[in-house]
């Protein structure tokens, strides 16, 4: 994706962008934003407003490359709606190993500030990233501008002042709250960069979209996410759906809708709530309804629901390495989790057994160990079981459910680490790190491993060479070595073989 940004700078490519933008072409969204000299505003090339002269745009592959060159955010496109061209799940993964080291540096560094700060984390700062990333903070700053075309400060400061536009426009959070959620360490500060960047002050902004907010104040927290199509709905939801567990989630295919509970911990204190996400395939979002118990951590509830959904892939890239392969797989996803340790729990249930034999295990458990919940949407009623839980869970009460020793043991030595904080299962996790940490633990071997970097790590080449399903779909179930000859087939897939599992196993 770097390398796509530094392409953008050549002639050829600005004609591209001046085309997509007369298109209103989605597939670029996130990809670059049009500075409009005339105006001094910066838009998405979705943007419905009329398409503005040649001579008067300036394409940025970045939003804070737009907004250091003195432009403003578009009020009705709102740059802050687009896909991340920087997902948080790309930053650990192969698919950075062709770039050189300082360009991995660059993307990680982009990443962890992609993603929201925990409550009860220090605010994030250029001295803390560099520390976190292992270099001197003089060395992230050169590296991060030679590689993104802008200073690392000026990146974090777009991000939260466009999470900060986003909370103040489809919230009716207080100002002071949309200042600490989005990585402000005062309000005074907030207002101060939010007038100095955009011209106005966050309650101006306000004012602007009070209407919206009102309409919709009584219905929990209301927000839109961008994505890149082709996205193929009906699939991703058809998969969740044939996995689902009473009680935890609700998938609708035919309404293109997902219901889920959730729990994050807000500081020391758990939270609970519900998520309700509706697929506007026309205008290539998603609404995303957030109960209000929620609003504490709504950018952590945000940005694991864009993992679940996959909202920030590339499929033009993805397809360039996947199509003739896999030519009826372009709109295929990656389904993520808004639970790392919910979806590893499920995949170790699901060793060896079908899914229908793993949703019943995984029913049992939830309604055995899970909390309830009261929401108000149909069949939405429970939590899955805290690591907490299951760690003190006795083998009586799991064998009881029918959940052999073997995967006793596996979900036990799971809870325990995700409980102690050895094992993080999120997509900023360390890739490699995990995979060993996770087969280190009794009960899960490379398959499962490989399906939870998959799935809850997002990690785009993850590939369970021992799938049987896999092997068929592959043709190489005959082979003397189904899963090296499974292997050897993927190599040209790399760095996207999860999507390539997604859509070998879709062919089933």
């Amino acid at each position: 994706m770097i390398a796509s940004m530094n392409r953008l700078s050549t002639l050829d490519d600005r004609d591209t962008c001046y085309r997509a933008l007369k298109a209103r072409d989605a597939r670029f969204d996130g990809h670059f934003f049009t500075g409009v000299t005339s105006t001094g505003i910066y838009c998405r090339p979705v943007c419905r407003v009329r398409t503005p002269k040649r001579e008067n745009c300036r394409f940025f592959s970045l939003a804070a490359q737009a907004e250091r060159a003195g432009f403003r955010p578009c009020l009705r496109c709102r740059p802050e709606l687009a896909p991340r061209q920087l997902s948080p799940g790309m930053a650990q993964d192969k698919a950075w190993s062709m770039q050189d080291a300082s360009a991995i540096l660059a993307a990680q560094a982009a990443a962890l500030m992609d993603a929201p700060v925990p409550a009860d984390a220090p605010a994030l700062t250029v001295q803390r990233l560099a520390l976190r990333l292992g270099i001197s903070d003089r060395h992230l700053r050169r590296i991060f501008e030679a590689q993104l075309g802008v200073p690392p400060l000026q990146y974090l400061q777009t991000r939260r002042l466009l999470n900060a536009k986003q909370l103040l426009t489809d919230t009716s959070l207080a100002v002071a709250r949309v200042a600490e959620l989005s990585g402000f360490a005062s309000v005074r500060r907030f207002n101060a960069a939010f007038a100095s960047h955009y011209g106005l002050n966050p309650t101006q902004l306000r004012r602007t979209h009070a209407s919206a907010q009102t309409a919709v104040a009584r219905e929990g927290i209301h927000v839109r996410l961008g994505y890149r199509p082709p996205y193929d709905v009906a699939a991703l939801l058809q998969f969740l759906a044939k996995r689902q567990i009473t009680g935890l989630e609700v998938v609708d295919p035919v309404n293109a809708s997902l219901g889920k509970t959730m729990s994050l911990m807000h500081g020391q204190q758990r939270v609970t709530g519900w998520v309700l996400a509706r697929f506007d395939a026309a205008h290539c979002c998603v609404n995303l309804q957030v109960s209000d118990a929620l609003a504490e951590v709504l950018p952590q509830v945000i940005s694991r629901v864009r993992a679940l959904l996959d909202l920030d892939a590339d499929p033009q890239a993805i397809n360039q390495v996947l199509h003739d392969s896999f030519p009826q797989g372009d709109g295929l996803r990656l389904p993520g989790t808004l639970d790392g340790f919910e979806l590893a729990v499920r995949a170790v249930l699901g060793q060896q057994i079908t899914v229908a034999a793993a949703c019943t295990l995984a029913l049992r458990l939830v309604a055995r160990f899970g909390e309830p919940v009261d929401t108000p949407l149909a069949g939405l009623n429970r939590l899955f079981p805290a690591p907490q839980v299951l760690a003190a869970a006795s083998a009586n009460d799991l064998g009881a459910l029918g959940i052999f020793k073997q995967k006793q043991a596996a979900i036990q030595a799971l809870a325990r680490a995700v409980s102690s904080g050895q094992l993080s299962l999120d997509t900023l996790a360390d890739v490699d790190a995990t995979l060993t940490q996770l087969q280190a633990l009794p009960g899960i071997g490379d398959w499962t491993a490989q399906y939870i970097a998959m799935r809850a790590l997002n990690w785009p080449d993850a590939f369970p060479a021992a799938d049987v399903a896999l092997h068929k779909a592959l043709g190489v179930r005959d082979a003397a070595h189904p899963a090296k000859a499974a292997l050897a087939v993927a190599q040209a897939w790399q760095p996207w073989r999860s999507y390539a599992v997604m859509r070998a196993w879709a062919t089933q």
